[in-house]
């Protein structure tokens, strides 16, 4: 088992955001730059040697990041770290400075019975 100084797990941002297709609240648009510069501190810090950006291609899908900021960041992140970027819809910029790129297709989704997205478990 890890110590706490070994793992961190940092929730930020409000949840779910353009839901529906509704337009984006700026107030997410705020939130999103602030996980973003966390997320980037974190990289550059010398702390970790793992750092998971999750749920990064939604925001930068939906226009609340900028692709090419976050792909140079990626490109001059020390070697020792590895970042693991989350979410669907990965940006052709990131997609091709990855080592690695996985897609998942969804076969069964609670929502679709009608079960919301519950709190400590899908956000």
């Amino acid at each position: 088992m890890l110590g706490d100084d070994k793992f961190e797990i940092r929730p930020m941002g409000r949840g779910f955001v353009k839901i529906g297709g509704a337009e984006t609240d700026p107030e997410d648009i705020k939130l999103a730059q602030e996980c973003w510069q966390a997320g980037r501190d974190a990289i550059y810090s010398g702390r970790y040697d793992l750092v998971v950006l999750d749920e990064i291609n939604y925001t930068i899908s939906y226009h609340m990041l900028d692709a090419d900021e976050v792909a140079e960041a990626l490109k001059g992140r020390p070697e020792r770290v590895h970042v693991i970027c989350t979410g669907r819809n990965a940006h052709a910029k990131i997609t091709e400075i990855a080592d690695l790129v996985t897609e998942m297709r969804e076969v069964k989704h609670p929502y679709t019975k009608g079960i919301l997205a519950q709190r400590g478990i899908d956000y």
